[in-house]
């Protein structure tokens, strides 16, 4: 983009460069702290897995009794007894990017007769329960990943607009400012050298 050779351009331009200088730390800072939580979060998801699948291997004890649920009728299977109500979060606020954040996993209640099912089955809702709070809780930090990867490309993009396109494009500005002014200067200087001269001259 063309500059005018002004000094007012000059001064606009060293006010650019300053604001993009003050500025560019703080993206910077933001940038570290967007892929600092983003590694914490990744990890809370490793070891929510991880748990998940310790569930599921201890869950392995009363597997094989969990089969029984083939022969009950339809009215009776067991996922018949677990129904997920509602999915509660919170907003929370990271580096300006606003999260879910998981605060519980309700059931709606359902009762049933002890004597339609064998004594596993307590156990085995409890921990289809946890399963499913571990499903709940890790699709929210995946959200969160997901919102803090957006705002992490963007503060990227702005650092590198920063750092390899207006900060380097202010400075050539003011150093060509520079050089046109002080050509300019040493012109009129010149100018005038060559003027009194002629007036000496004349004299």
């Amino acid at each position: 983009m063309a500059v005018k050779l002004t000094k007012n351009e000059q001064k606009l331009q060293k006010d650019r460069l300053k604001q993009y200088q003050r500025y560019l730390p703080t993206l910077q800072l933001k940038k570290q702290q967007l892929q600092m939580v983003i590694r914490q979060i990744e990890a809370e998801v490793a070891e929510m897995k991880k748990k998940q699948e310790k569930l599921v291997r201890d869950m392995q004890i009363w597997i094989a009794v969990y089969n029984e649920n083939s022969a009950f009728m339809q009215d009776l299977k067991i996922e018949n007894l677990i129904k997920i109500d509602r999915v509660v979060r919170t907003k929370g606020n990271i580096a300006g990017v606003t999260i879910p954040v998981f605060k519980e996993l309700t059931f709606i209640p359902i009762s049933y007769d002890l004597f339609d099912y064998p004594l596993w089955v307590d156990k085995g809702l409890e921990s289809l329960r946890d399963c499913a709070r571990y499903d709940a809780l890790i699709a929210t930090l995946e959200q969160q990943i997901k919102l803090l990867e957006k705002e992490l490309r963007t503060t990227s993009q702005r650092v590198n607009l920063f750092e390899k396109v207006k900060i380097p494009e202010a400075k050539e500005n003011i150093r060509r400012i520079a050089i046109y002014l002080g050509d300019q200067q040493t012109a009129a200087v010149v100018r005038g050298k060559i003027a009194k001269k002629k007036l000496v001259q004349g004299a």
